[in-house]
């Protein structure tokens, strides 16, 4: 195991609602709504002092966007996010459900807010209210809004899904700690892989960034951990030790060092977050980067990470 994944603290939700309705949609980059609905909905139940840093996160996409949660015109989706380290990552699916369909997403909580607390008294309460809402504003015909309950949710230990919710009943003795995501994680494989598909859109610091190398992944990675452990090193490299430096700076030369033999990479819609998506192809990936790009594929890398954006699997 990694020693410095120690200093990451974060819970990972997998969270299952079930279509009570006829007929749902979903936006067209669903964590958008999700952002943006199950947001407002936060913001109302939150005192007064307490409610400004969330309206002044909303803000941008409430101008950017009309009634029902359609986009009021093409444009660039503004870099904002909830108050709270979040990233809300929907799973590919279909646009349109019917009853008793099932829609999945994970929602992570990093740093001082991946609090199991947190998510009971003031998410969980929000998502309930998103399911059954009357309100004008957001109970659009079939749209998804006001048509939903909550049938499961899963907090992840390691590479296990652990009940919370089942059934639409809450497990109250369960205590999800920003510690177990990395219990008994597995980050090796024997097999070995040479595809990399994006399942959300990236968009890298340097944004000329289109067909992403292994070393650009992993520079993005080292970045991003940078942000996440917060008040320490000004670069990941620095917290770790003297053998996982080593470790790291090899597996980063491999990495320079392979190809990318074939790839599908295409621009998303400019009423999606980040910028580009598809699939790549490399030569093989050496073993030695393989559980530094699974990590990156659960913390997601680059820009707009609360909407999803960054991660990937591979194969």
């Amino acid at each position: 195991m990694l020693s410095f994944l120690n200093d990451i603290s974060l819970i990972r939700y997998l969270i299952v609602w079930r279509v009570n309705s006829s007929l749902a949609f979903l936006g067209r980059y669903p964590s958008l709504d999700l952002s943006r609905v199950v947001g407002a909905i936060i913001a109302k139940r939150l005192p007064t002092r307490e409610r400004k840093p969330w309206q002044k996160a909303l803000e941008p996409l409430g101008k950017n966007t009309g009634p029902g949660g359609r986009q009021k015109q093409p444009g660039k989706i503004p870099e904002t996010s909830w108050p709270i380290e979040s990233v809300l990552f929907t799973y590919p699916g279909k646009k349109s459900y019917g009853r008793d369909e099932l829609i999945f997403w994970e929602l992570k909580l990093f740093g001082k807010h991946a609090d199991h607390g947190l998510f009971l008294e003031l998410i969980l309460p929000a998502m309930e209210e998103a399911g059954y809402t009357s309100d004008p504003e957001r109970n659009r015909r079939n749209r998804l809004w006001g048509k939903f309950d909550i049938c499961h949710i899963y907090a992840a230990r390691g590479n296990r899904w652990e009940p919370l919710v089942t059934d639409g009943r809450l497990n109250l003795r369960y205590q999800a700690s920003p510690s177990q995501w990395m219990e008994d994680l597995s980050l090796t494989s024997k097999s070995r892989f040479k595809n990399l598909t994006w399942l959300t859109p990236f968009k890298f610091r340097d944004e000329a960034v289109k067909i992403p190398t292994l070393s650009s992944i992993l520079d993005e990675l080292s970045f991003r951990i940078d942000q996440l452990i917060k008040g320490q090193s000004k670069r990941a490299g620095n917290i770790l030790s003297s053998e996982e430096g080593k470790a790291f700076q090899e597996a980063y030369k491999k990495a320079a060092s392979v190809p990318i033999t074939r790839e599908a990479i295409r621009s998303v819609p400019k009423t999606w977050p980040g910028r580009w998506i598809g699939r790549q192809q490399f030569s093989s990936i050496p073993r030695t980067v393989i559980p530094y790009l699974e990590i990156a594929s659960i913390i997601h890398i680059g820009k707009q990470t609360h909407f999803g954006c960054g991660t990937f699997v591979v194969s």
